[in-house]
């Protein structure tokens, strides 16, 4: 059972995931919390899976932030009727998993669930949209499987490793790609390859001198069903946090 906790200022939120959560069965939802300081009393006692966040006036990037880092095996969504671009990519960076609109159709929340609960991600394509421009950059089969790497969280060694190559010659096709693709750090090139790359012309992966695959298939972004207004972006590679993408 994946044991879920939300955290919520208004009681008919929780009534209504409750009855959802049993008719879909697979979920252990635990006792709500309506303060930030039962959430954290909760988090460090129950040890959830996943945590509904209400964006409650109280809940901000520094609130998101220590949560995170006191509790970095729990995957988090922020539940919300509608956020600034600015608070999202924040949250983003932090590692939070995903942000789900209340108003999307339960059948589509309950698939954020389990998409999250699986290890991928689910945030609002128009979210996606406005943080990097939607223009398309060619890029070459090296640059791809590198942007492929990076955005599975692998560091500059690991990579050179990877590929084959030397850590020096990573650092200067990061350099390149940064002013090709016109972004600012590692964080902004990995979403890029989350927004950009889609799943293209499929070929056989390569291995390196060490046997290791080598990823051929560019990254794989799904747009979910529905209508425009309701389409959510969900990917199933992990989106690394500004943090765990520094080259060491």
């Amino acid at each position: 059972m994946t044991k879920v906790l939300l955290y919520s200022d208004q009681p008919m939120l929780v009534s209504g995931l409750e009855s959802v959560l049993h008719c879909v069965g697979g979920y252990d939802l635990l006792p709500f919390c309506s303060t930030l300081a039962g959430l954290a009393e909760q988090l460090a006692t129950s040890r959830p899976d996943i945590v509904l966040m209400d964006l409650t006036p109280q809940v901000t990037f520094a609130v998101l932030s220590e949560t995170k880092r006191a509790n970095p095996q729990t995957k988090i969504i922020l539940w919300v009727n509608t956020i600034s671009t600015e608070l999202a990519y924040q949250a983003m960076g932090l590692g939070i998993r995903g942000i789900l609109r209340r108003t999307l159709p339960i059948e589509l929340q309950m698939k954020c669930l389990a998409k999250v609960d699986a290890g991928e991600l689910w945030f609002e394509k128009a979210l996606t949209d406005n943080f990097l421009s939607s223009r398309r950059v060619p890029l070459s089969q090296r640059e791809g499987q590198l942007i492929t790497l990076l955005s599975h969280g692998l560091k500059n060694k690991e990579i050179a490793t990877t590929l084959s190559i030397g850590e020096g010659s990573v650092k200067v096709y990061l350099s390149r790609l940064f002013e090709k693709v016109g972004v600012k750090d590692r964080f902004e090139l990995a979403l890029y390859g989350l927004r950009n790359l889609t799943a293209g012309h499929e070929m056989p992966n390569e291995h390196n001198a060490s046997g290791m695959e080598i990823p051929r298939t560019p990254l794989k972004a799904l747009v979910l069903e529905g209508q425009a207004r309701r389409s959510v972006l969900s990917t199933s590679l992990e989106l690394p946090q500004r943090r765990m993408i520094t080259s060491h």
